[in-house]
């Protein structure tokens, strides 16, 4: 089992995982867990304000240190004090498959969200041990990157998938190569017809052209780069 705590101001997002297809059923079935930590509920003003303007000046609003720190802290009474934070931030590395495998191995972590122009950086020296990126792109929080993150750990765990072989045939899960196309019933849709050798029955020609399509996706994904 993981166990993931999040620390968002916006908990009611995650509905989508918790009550939906894959991750819904592996949060069912205790193959993972969710804890939620919301920063308003660690400041100590009337307002509960976990935000404030930048020194120097600049657009925008950065995110609080102490709230942050005050939820991380109650997140780690919950996960234990050895628990991974890590934050979703277009700063960090990409994530990739490789690491979704790496971290489904982890039994505990904390997935750090930001909201507004970013996060007091002597929070992120002092406490984050890693920052993920989804993509070099800009998003408004870190709650659909964690969705992301999740979702990918998630579908590699035991249990969770209907057929164990699914997550392995996945895209990027052979040495980084896309998957192949795939195709169902009706043999013949819209005039355009299933390969014949996908009809053949002769597994060995199915498992070549497979791999030869695969490849030629990756071909094609690193023409259009």
């Amino acid at each position: 089992m993981i166990h993931f705590a999040v620390i968002t101001l916006f908990p009611e997002m995650f509905s989508a995982f918790t009550e939906s297809g894959i991750t819904s059923r592996a949060v069912k079935r205790n193959i993972t867990q969710l804890s939620f930590f919301n920063p308003r509920d660690f400041t100590q003003d009337a307002h509960r304000s976990v935000d404030d303007r930048p020194y120097g000046g600049g657009p925008g609003m950065l995110m609080l240190a102490e709230p942050l720190f005050q939820a991380i802290a109650a997140a780690k009474q919950v996960l234990g004090s050895n628990a991974l934070v890590y934050y979703l931030s277009p700063q960090g590395p990409v994530f990739t498959q490789a690491k979704a495998i790496e971290m489904s191995g982890i039994s505990t972590m904390i997935l750090l969200c930001g909201r507004y122009e970013g996060v007091d950086q002597r929070l992120l020296d002092r406490y984050v041990d890693a920052e993920i990126s989804v993509g070099d792109y800009v998003v408004s929080g870190g709650e659909l990157p964690a969705m992301l993150v999740m979702d990918a750990i998630t579908r590699l765990l035991p249990g969770v998938l209907g057929d164990p072989q699914s997550a392995q045939q996945d895209s990027f899960m052979q040495a980084g190569e896309l998957d192949c196309p795939h195709y169902t019933r009706p043999e013949i849709w819209q005039d355009m017809a299933v390969p014949e050798v996908l009809l053949s029955g002769h597994h060995i020609n199915i498992i070549r052209w497979r791999a030869e399509q695969a490849a030629l996706n990756a071909k094609k994904r690193s023409k259009v780069k």
